[in-house]
């Protein structure tokens, strides 16, 4: 069972915007990475086409290590570390400083 999901709120935890919050847009577990919205924003060199017929810069988010984001806990309202209790269906995830019940994120 993955601890971060998408749609999750996440709190980037180093680099250059630690501290920082956002909604994972996409996991890769393959690659260990997050992308989150608001986060991490790089400038791509894009050839002019169709969608965007002047060419240029655009911007958009790159992803992040997973190791460097933490979940926010809804009740603690910090980025926390969480823990999975139950058994075989029932797992939940819950906050490891408060107990707190951590919902899986809406589709």
């Amino acid at each position: 069972m993955q601890d971060i999901r998408k749609n999750d709120t996440v709190e980037l935890i180093s680099g250059d915007d630690s501290g920082k919050r956002g909604r994972v847009l996409r996991v890769m577990p393959e690659e260990k990475r997050v992308l989150v919205e608001g986060v991490n924003y790089i400038w791509r060199h894009v050839r002019p086409s169709r969608k965007n017929p002047q060419g240029g810069r655009v911007q958009k988010e790159s992803p992040v290590a997973i190791s460097n984001v933490m979940v926010v806990c809804p009740e603690c309202e910090t980025g926390r570390s969480i823990t999975v209790k139950g058994e075989k269906r029932a797992k939940v995830r819950v906050c490891k400083k408060c107990g707190h019940e951590i919902p899986a994120a809406a589709k």
